[in-house]
């Protein structure tokens, strides 16, 4: 770090500074201020202030050359991120654009560089990428997409701005810190990390410093020690060093989970240049890793935020408490007859295809709440949900309901501890799912409406913009076949029943005391969740879709088949199945490309969807 950049940066912005103001604001010891000022005397960068305010100084035109290249060019906040531990708020707004004491956190920090002087800012978006546009009018920034935000951590953030990082001296933000006062300034004397001390024991990133303040070593967990919270700095020699790493790292397999903050660690620690010559083989920027000098700038304390949950920012802003201005937050609220402050114990369930979930507890009990994801009002009837939980219920099959909406979709459902999901590797569990679907099928229970396969997969045709707007180049044969096997399956004129058409292993749950010995499970308690597409059906079809769900092939259909019937299946039984994974595998793969059009990525689900459809129509239609 360059104390005489930080000293003239000071004076700069505060022409009447005295000698004990200088010391007071660099945070550098009076003696060594004394020692600064006389050498950036000696080299004509300050001269005397006016000597009627005291002793203060003023930059000469040689100390404004010799800051110069020390001019913060820019700055990058990060916002790409869901925000998981924020739900259900992040299911409405990006994390970023919560507000804190009425401002969006993101606004605060913008406006805190503008004070500066810092106006070119880059905002680097992903979820939820919309929302952020405005700051483009509202404050001149400039938006960077961060296409594998869903996949990977914030090292692909900032590689995603590799180019508007390098050869600048650029700040790099979170776009949820709150940072009470203004830590930013025109010039910096070097790159740095905000640090924090905190007292007792900590999981955050210790920052292990030489007596210089540069920072030699960082690893996750310590006690009574300073660590990093908050933004950092990237001058142009830190970033020559370290942005030639970081895009080696990005390209590498088994970096997708890395924070950009593990590529540091692994460079001051020697790691990255093993790994990266182990992979690489010899790169001469490899050579940059030793040259590597970032400091820690540490900050008072009550400066820097970073709020973990919506717990945390319950008790920094109380309007939190019970106003959290989320729409789910106060239907809890609403259906509970409860404060908001009464629901705890908040977090993410894993992400549904179709919805999202979150949990959460209130008087002593957990619930599950169901959000609609993006596009799903178009997919589901949820009128026709709501009479297939309705038809059901005398079984006592499914979840507790505890609230239901039919026009929103909305769901709240008892949470039962200490269940688990059926696992789709473990034969017995996948034999007691099939008992349990039989027992459904048989139950004679029957609704208004029925799952035309042919008229959904026309249905998805549509969404999609039509056969030739869908992005598989052989969707034209494809879809000969599919009238083939269609033809096939109505000329069998099987009985249909009430199915649950998405019978995934996930959707069974086994509750505490189910697992009663090796080979039996107890069917009472097991429940049958998510009744989104149930409709009258064939119900050889819930085979087919439970075995495409869990990515099986022959080998474990066959099971499942043996399983269901109880005996070995007969041919055209046997065939059914196969037709139905096939026609669920396209079925499901329009439905992913319509989900990506509208900017949700489901991986390689669609391609895979694809390939059953093309291996198992092949089949049937061979055999049949």
């Amino acid at each position: 770090m360059n104390r005489q950049v930080i000293l003239l940066r000071s004076i700069l912005e505060n022409n009447t500074i005295t000698q004990r103001g200088l010391v007071k604001t660099t945070g550098i010891a009076l003696g060594s201020v004394n020692t600064l000022i006389k050498k950036c005397m000696t080299d004509s960068l300050i001269e005397h202030g006016c000597r009627e305010k005291g002793e203060t100084y003023r930059v000469s035109e040689k100390g404004m050359e010799f800051i110069k290249p020390y001019m913060v060019d820019g700055a990058v906040i990060m916002a790409a991120g869901f925000g998981s531990r924020f739900v259900p708020l992040t299911f409405e707004t990006p994390k970023g654009l919560l507000e804190v004491f009425g401002e969006p956190m993101v606004e605060r920090q913008i406006k805190q560089l503008n004070s500066a002087g810092i106006t070119d800012i880059a905002v680097i978006v992903g979820y939820m990428k919309e929302k952020f546009e405005y700051l483009t009018d509202k404050y001149g920034c400039t938006l960077i997409y961060n296409k594998d935000y869903e996949t990977k951590n914030n090292i692909s953030s900032i590689y995603a701005a590799r180019d508007f990082i390098k050869g600048r001296n650029i700040y790099i933000l979170s776009s949820d810190n709150w940072i009470r006062d203004n830590m930013y300034h025109s010039y910096e004397g070097g790159a740095w990390y905000s640090g924090v001390h905190f007292d007792g024991p900590t999981s955050e990133w210790v920052l292990v410093t030489d007596k210089k303040g540069r920072i030699t070593d960082t690893y996750p967990g310590g006690r009574d020690c300073n660590c990093m919270m908050g933004p950092a700095y990237f001058s142009r020699d830190f970033s020559d060093s370290f942005m030639p790493v970081l895009e080696r790292y990005a390209k590498m397999p088994g970096t997708d989970d890395y924070y950009w903050e593990n590529v540091l660690m692994d460079m001051l620690n020697g790691t990255a240049k093993k790994r990266l010559n182990a992979f690489f083989g010899h790169i001469p920027e490899l050579e940059l890793c030793s040259s590597l000098n970032m400091s820690i700038n540490l900050q008072p304390d009550n400066n820097v935020y970073e709020f973990e949950n919506l717990e945390e920012l319950r008790s920094f802003d109380k309007k939190y408490i019970d106003d959290s201005g989320s729409e789910a937050m106060q239907l809890v609220s609403r259906v509970f007859n409860a404060p908001e402050s009464k629901i705890t114990n908040i977090r993410r369930l894993k992400a549904g295809m179709t919805n999202n979930s979150w949990m959460f507890s209130l008087e002593g009990s957990s619930y599950i709440c169901r959000i609609p994801g993006q596009g799903t009002e178009k997919l589901i009837n949820r009128h026709e949900e709501k009479a297939v939980y309705d038809a059901v219920k005398y079984l006592d099959i499914t979840e507790r309901l505890i609230y239901y909406d039919e026009n929103s979709g909305y769901k709240i459902s008892e949470y039962y501890e200490n269940s688990r999901n059926a696992d789709p590797h473990n034969d017995t569990d996948m034999a007691c799912c099939m008992k349990k679907l039989k027992m459904l099928h048989d139950s004679n229970i029957s609704v208004a409406h029925c799952f035309d396969i042919a008229g959904k997969i026309k249905f998805y045709e549509e969404l999609c913009g039509g056969i030739d707007n869908i992005p598989f180049s052989d969707y034209g044969v494809i879809s000969e076949i599919k009238e083939r096997l269609l033809n096939w399956l109505s000329g069998l004129k099987h009985k249909e029943v009430l199915s649950h058409i998405d019978p995934v292993a996930d959707n069974f749950i086994f509750l505490e005391g189910a697992d009663i010995s090796e080979n039996e499970r107890d069917q009472s308690k097991i429940k049958l969740i998510d009744w989104e597409y149930a409709a009258m059906n064939d119900p050889l079809i819930d085979i087919g879709m439970c075995a495409i769900y869990s990515y099986m092939e022959e080998d474990s259909t066959e099971k499942l088949m043996n399983a269901y019937f109880g005996r070995e299946p007969e041919k055209e039984e046997r065939l059914t199945v196969y037709a139905y994974m096939a026609l669920g595998g396209l079925l499901w793969s329009l439905w992913g490309v319509y989900k990506e059009q509208l900017g949700v990525s489901f991986s390689d689900y669609t391609i895979k969807m694809y390939r059953y459809f093309k291996k198992y129509s092949e089949k049937v239609l061979k055999e049949a």
